[in-house]
């Protein structure tokens, strides 16, 4: 695998943010030149603004032509680190397979690709087996189709328009191969495992981040690095499971981090922050924001092995949610849980900006994000210090869109005046030029004092912040003028 820069990367929609993928790369090199090393592309396949913004793909390898080719990708992933999601755990019920599924039945080419209860329960199910099943929305994962004039219950774990792929099936995986080789042939050089804890379904468990499942993300790894492609693993669960995880792939997320720095900052207490920082694992991905919800089953106790407490306590999580409802002045309520279509039950809907109300916090936020140890990547909405988008919510009854904002260019050049703005851009700046942060990190402080330090050699980095007075300074030895300007 060759090597590849580790700098601050951006998250974007190409349609929300640019318009194209080559109007991304345009801002990229225009107004953020010299900012981010690399771009987590959002989906960007056909089609762009299905059922879930891309995640339900029609044509998972190809490029929709609203948004550009795989030459405007490719010309992308020549500048910049490029990071693409795998889809894993489904597919659109608009796919040309399933869709000969839907006409045939069992006499359908593809009737292998996707799967049925009756594929995990042969003999079926009774309520306790079927109760068990772990699903991130209310009710069972079933929808129940017509397949070649046959009743079935075809397994759908997030909407009735995400068809689950039955990956115990070479069908199944033959798919995967055809999706990876796509991007990979596109110069996507980092793979998103999206949602791929609920992709192995077993008879007699939970069917979410099994013995089976990590069996699959430890063969699905090996397959993505064989084409030259780390993986990053997607996955909002209990903080030991997240550990384990790490240890087995290149890169997962840090979900713990969002949702622990707003009870941080909420509560004045950086003590739950310190002990995540002692045992969170180094090859992470940190983000704040993403194109989802602010998760919170991360930080609370496990919900599917009783007797595991979290990060948080039951009390501390109801008023981290609270304190977001609070702070958004209640729009992040009009966008959470039974409020809005499109639901998670462990995710919160608001900006990340609207849940701090306050640039000092929200700048204290990105400079621990920035400071720990992991690629950092800035949501494009959290990049400008979005609001909410009310009117977007309204008008298509999506709770995540409230954090999904479509900029225009005049939009992006303004904000990027903001104060608040620019202070970011210095700090990912910093933490992207300043040599120390090759080096050996150190967490220290207590109570409300938090100091995390970056030494390499003569070079060191330290950021000192008071998370109950919302102050923070960071102290840097002198940049080499040669690394400043490369």
């Amino acid at each position: 695998m060759s090597a590849r820069r580790h700098g601050v990367q951006l998250i974007a929609y190409a349609d929300r943010f640019g318009g194209s993928v080559r109007g991304l790369r345009e801002l990229l090199d225009g107004p953020l030149a010299g900012t981010f090393d690399g771009v987590h592309l959002l989906p960007f396949f056909t089609p762009f603004d299905g059922a879930d913004a891309g995640f339900d793909p029609v044509d998972h390898t190809a490029v929709d032509p609203r948004l550009g080719t795989w030459a405007d990708v490719r010309e992308l992933a020549g500048r910049y680190t490029l990071m693409a999601d795998l889809i894993v755990n489904h597919v659109s019920a608009d796919s040309a397979e399933f869709r000969d599924v839907v006409a045939r039945g069992e006499g359908s080419e593809h009737a292998g690709m996707f799967l049925t209860m009756s594929d995990v329960y042969p003999d079926g199910a009774d309520e306790a087996e079927l109760a068990g099943i772990y699903r991130p929305r209310p009710g069972l994962p079933f929808t129940p189709m017509t397949l070649g004039g046959r009743r079935r219950l075809v397994w759908t774990t997030f909407t009735p328009q995400q068809i689950d792929l039955n990956l115990a099936a070479p069908a199944g995986q033959a798919y995967l191969d055809r999706v990876l080789a796509a991007l990979t042939g596109g110069g996507v050089s980092m793979v998103r495992l999206d949602a791929v804890g609920y992709a192995v379904k077993t008879a007699g468990t939970s069917s979410f981040m099994t013995p089976q499942t990590f069996a699959f993300i430890e063969d699905l790894t090996v397959r993505a690095r064989d084409r030259g492609a780390e993986v990053l693993v997607e996955i909002h669960s209990h903080f030991e499971r997240q550990v384990a995880i790490a240890a087995r792939v290149d890169r997962v997320y840090d979900f713990a981090l969002p949702p622990l720095l707003l009870h941080t900052l909420y509560t004045g207490d950086a003590a739950a922050l310190r002990r995540w920082l002692d045992v969170r694992p180094a090859n992470a991905v940190t983000v704040l924001d993403t194109h989802d919800g602010i998760g919170v089953v991360d930080v609370g106790p496990d919900q599917i092995e009783e007797g595991r407490p979290g990060l948080l306590t039951p009390a501390q999580v109801h008023d981290l949610v609270e304190g977001i409802h609070n702070r958004s002045g209640g729009q992040s309520r009009q966008a959470t849980g039974w409020a809005a279509s499109n639901v998670d039950i462990y995710q919160v809907n608001c900006t990340y900006y609207d849940a701090l109300g306050d640039d000092d916090a929200y700048l204290l936020a990105r400079a621990v994000q920035l400071f720990v140890p992991g690629v950092p990547q800035i949501y494009y909405v959290g990049l400008l210090a979005g609001r909410n988008d009310m009117e977007l919510l309204a008008r298509t009854g999506v709770g995540r869109d409230i954090n999904r904002h479509h900029y225009t260019r005049e939009e992006i050049e303004r904000d990027l005046g903001r104060p608040v703005v620019r202070r970011l851009l210095e700090l990912i700046r910093l933490r992207n030029t300043h040599p120390a942060f090759g080096g050996r990190f150190h967490a220290a402080g207590e109570g409300s004092a938090l100091e995390l330090t970056w030494e390499a050699g003569e070079h060191r980095v330290t950021l000192e912040a008071d998370v109950a007075a919302v102050q923070v300074r960071v102290r840097a030895t002198p940049v080499p003028e040669a690394r400043a300007s490369g």
